[in-house]
């Protein structure tokens, strides 16, 4: 009996149901329903979406940001090597193109024998001018052999050991290099300093001298030989007070860029301190 009520209710209720759905349905009024219950769904899912795509986040971020520092760390090691390439690469260019202006150099010129030799130190006192290169006695290098490069006139060979030999630079201030004037055709004394300047002294006052002329070695004294070019006048001064003028010279060598020079070895300077009166 009590089974028989039960199923009674059951089949009251689903038949309430449906007739309050067919109710609606005829009256209009399940469409709105229905979009209430789709509307509700829809907010329900997002709101569900929303919560699982913070819980991934919070579980997949920090395992994405190692693995981006990872990355990170392997891409700087990539850059850093292939900026070290870079610099040995530039730096090989450089020589090459050195040794090529060099040789060109050499051939321009077969009146002398050339030893090439790579700049090994430099002389740290800031008082004296001279570096240090990787050939001595031992390739036949002696005291006294003139040094240039492409460019110009370096320095001579100062002292000299098996396999080294120290260069004693224009710009010294114990240097002195007996020049010509190009375009004055006139003789005068080159002179360094301190400071790694050049000048020219014991220059006549009646010489046109102007900036923009030339300055080569003229071979007087017996130290070095003629027409290497050393530079130009950039500043005259004249006195009347004084019996000479001086100039002021830019090399064309660029001594705080030697890497690669060569030596004239079949130079043999002369000493002509016992002739002089």
């Amino acid at each position: 009996m009590r089974n028989f009520f039960s199923r009674f209710s059951q089949i009251t209720i689903i038949f309430l149901v449906v007739s309050g759905l067919l109710a609606l349905a005829l009256s209009g009024n399940l469409g709105v329903l229905s979009d209430l219950s789709v509307s509700s769904m829809v907010d329900f899912q997002a709101a569900v979406a929303e919560r699982f795509v913070a819980f991934r986040d919070f579980v997949t971020v920090p395992r994405d940001v190692l693995a981006l520092r990872q990355q990170n760390t392997t891409l700087e090691a990539e850059v850093s090597r292939l900026q070290a390439q870079v610099v040995a690469l530039e730096k090989q260019l450089a020589e090459t193109e050195t040794l090529a202006a060099l040789v060109n150099f050499s051939r321009l010129n077969p009146e002398s024998s050339y030893t090439a030799a790579s700049v090994i130190g430099r002389d740290p006192s800031p008082f004296l001018h001279y570096i240090i290169i990787d050939r001595g006695s031992a390739d036949g290098i002696r005291r006294g052999m003139p040094v240039v490069t492409d460019q110009g006139l370096v320095g001579r060979v100062d002292a000299v050991i098996s396999d080294a030999a120290r260069v004693q630079l224009i710009t010294d201030p114990a240097s002195a290099v007996n020049i010509r004037l190009e375009q004055a055709a006139r003789d005068g004394v080159l002179v360094g300093s301190v400071a790694g300047d050049l000048f020219l002294d014991f220059i006549a006052q009646d010489v046109n001298l102007e900036a923009g002329d030339i300055v080569l070695t003229s071979g007087l004294g017996g130290s070095y030989p003629p027409d290497l070019i050393i530079g130009q006048v950039i500043n005259v001064r004249r006195r009347d007070s004084d019996i000479f003028q001086q100039a002021t010279i830019q090399p064309i060598v660029d001594f705080t860029q030697l890497r690669v020079v060569l030596v004239i070895t079949d130079f043999r300077p002369v000493n002509i301190t016992p002739l002089l009166p």
